[in-house]
């Protein structure tokens, strides 16, 4: 957990052991990483908040969305607004999934108190800033992260409180700054607000990006097969049935070989293979390492395995488990709360990391991907049922990322919104580019043309809508 986070990987540990893994991995050329690095070259404004303030809407779902065996009835929209000294105003947003954030708090409280929760920890972040003076988004996150946590871990009555939970709870005021922060400072587009030190993590354009739904297990094999059919040919399965480890076990293969036999011969042109990959996500239910070798030994006797491009989160966080014998790629996506987290993820053999703008904040997103790439590991993003809006943070991240393995050069986003939100059609009228050529995917594919990169993806204007909630009452 964060608060001994300090005991297992110090900070002058980190830089070094991240330094020697970079040069293994990239023969030999070793930057140093986050704080250690030379700041931006950039002639950075001061920008001092005089004003802020939180609302929210519910959006209620198509069905209630599970994690880990327990259900959300509505996802809360939360914005905030700040404004500086020069005027500029923004509203940044957050998708609140307290399941996913910390499911330890979810289950000790009422779906509405636990969503007030975050928002009084985004309230008390509000608090800290005002009136204080910074140079970019990352360095306030870095002075006023500790002591939110804290306050996170006092109205939760929770010491164990994961860092999930109070980043997810920074993401309105994190997209907030930095869109005043582009704006104050005169940036154009999403390239050039970023620090220097982190470009060459974000470094590509790619044309498209690979949509990635969401299967839950609940979904037929069916469905899954009709999905397929419309394009799409990387989606994010759930494994892990509820059940004793036994008859999760069963029910898993069973759910993987009916999977296979419907589109395992299914051809794409869009990976190097022409096959269909298959990216599984476990949540965590995988207990130990022998239950998911019996899983993998399956996939293998039924001729799959070489199509399995990502296992996500098999085992608990805090297993320890060391994942880089098991012969597939396995990914880091809860237990990766941090940059740290990243590097030790790295070190137990993990071999891919998802990364989460719209969980984690873009400012801790870009001191993950700058230690994934580095070290030469991948990265992809994933969702947090997003809004549309939310959903062009994480694609400015997976539009610049280096090709994830076994496509042909693009970049990869879960998205799954459109299968849950009642009012999604609404949620992107409430984009600041409803229209965009970027906004809907097209056979499996987000196409991202001049425009896209040009307007950043619409995210660095604030939405007529948003900012309406605060127009009387301020």
């Amino acid at each position: 957990m964060y608060q001994n986070l300090s005991k297992k990987v110090s900070r002058r540990k980190f830089i070094e052991t991240s330094c020697l893994i970079g040069a293994a991995s990239l023969s030999g050329t070793c930057l140093p990483l986050l704080s250690a690095c030379n700041k931006t070259a950039k002639n950075e404004k001061k920008i001092t908040i005089k004003y802020s303030k939180t609302n929210f809407e519910r959006e209620p779902l198509i069905r209630p969305f599970g994690f880990k065996g327990v259900y959300q009835n509505e996802f809360w929209v939360t914005a905030a607004l700040l404004e500086n000294e020069s005027g500029i105003r923004h509203v940044g947003l957050q998708t609140q999934c307290l399941a996913w954030s910390d499911l330890d708090v979810f289950l000790a409280h009422s779906e509405y108190d636990g969503n007030m929760l975050l928002i009084k920890s985004l309230d008390k972040a509000l608090q800290l800033i005002k009136g204080q003076s910074f140079s970019n988004p990352i360095e306030i996150q870095e002075a006023i992260l500790d002591e939110v946590y804290r306050y996170g871990q006092s109205i939760t009555n929770n010491e164990k409180l994961r860092m999930t939970f109070t980043l997810s709870s920074l993401v309105a005021l994190d997209n907030a700054l930095w869109m005043i922060y582009a704006q104050e400072n005169g940036f154009k587009s999403f390239d050039e607000m970023i620090p220097d030190e982190y470009r060459n993590a974000i470094g590509y354009n790619h044309q498209h990006v690979a949509h990635v739904p969401l299967m839950a297990y609940a979904i037929p094999p069916e469905e899954i097969t009709q999905a397929v059919d419309e394009g799409y040919f990387f989606m994010k399965i759930k494994i892990g049935r509820p059940g004793t480890q036994e008859e999760m076990l069963e029910g898993d293969k069973a759910r993987i070989e009916a999977i296979h036999k419907l589109i395992g011969s299914k051809k794409t042109p869009h990976t190097l293979n022409g096959k269909i990959p298959y990216y599984f996500d476990a949540n965590g239910r995988y207990e130990k390492k022998e239950t998911l070798e019996k899983l993998l030994d399956h996939a293998d006797k039924i001729g799959m395995l070489d199509q399995i491009a990502i296992i996500e989160e098999p085992f608990p966080e805090d297993a320890e488990i060391y994942v880089g014998d098991l012969g597939v790629r396995i990914a880091a996506d809860e237990s990766a709360h941090t940059a740290e987290d990243v590097l030790k993820r790295i070190q137990m053999g993990y071999k891919a990391i998802a990364l989460k703008v719209a969980a984690k904040t873009l400012s801790m997103t870009l001191k993950m991907a700058k230690v994934a790439h580095e070290n030469n590991i991948p990265c992809f993003l994933a969702d947090l049922t997003c809004t549309p809006t939310l959903v062009d943070w994480n694609k400015n991240i997976a539009a610049r990322l280096m090709p994830f393995p076994g496509l042909k050069n693009m970049g990869l986003l879960e998205s799954n919104g459109h299968q849950n939100y009642v009012n999604w059609r609404e949620l992107i009228s409430y984009h600041s580019y409803p229209n965009g050529s970027w906004i809907k995917s097209k056979e499996g594919l987000f196409n991202l043309e001049n425009e896209f990169y040009e307007k950043s993806g619409g995210i660095l204007k604030s939405s007529n809508h948003y900012l309406n909630l605060f127009n009387n009452n301020k």
